[in-house]
């Protein structure tokens, strides 16, 4: 089960409909992939809960969960890369979110466009083409 509070029944929440079709880990996590609205690009992967894509949803900033400093951070409120989201949408499986957004500078904690650019590894398969 998850370490975060729960919402007090005073803040708004997540939409029942959305939260009763949402499949969690353990963790009572979903990844969430973020994708450069215009050019399909994949940026990064983040985690969040109900309350992070609740705030998601509402903010129009992509609100996440940190695993490792144990709460929420919104992309771009220390380092400015902001993300402003154009869409989100569920897996066919209900277990992945799928973040559209206009990322504002990068998107990776290491100064980088996206999480994925540094390390490419080459397949077989592909070194046969």
């Amino acid at each position: 089960m998850s370490s975060r509070a729960a919402t007090p029944d005073t803040t708004p929440a997540l939409d029942p409909a959305i939260a009763a079709r949402l499949k969690r880990g353990a963790d009572g996590l979903v990844p969430a992939i973020a994708q450069q609205y215009d050019t399909g690009e994949v940026l990064m992967l983040g985690w969040m809960d109900d309350e992070a894509l609740h705030r998601t949803l509402t903010t129009g900033r992509c609100t996440y969960w940190s695993r490792s400093r144990q709460e929420y951070w919104v992309k771009g409120d220390t380092s400015g890369h902001v993300q402003h989201v154009k869409s989100v949408a569920l897996d066919c499986d209900a277990d992945t979110l799928l973040v559209r957004v206009d990322q504002v500078g990068a998107a990776c904690h290491t100064g980088d466009r996206t999480c994925f650019d540094a390390d490419v590894l080459a397949t077989e398969a592909a070194q046969d083409q």
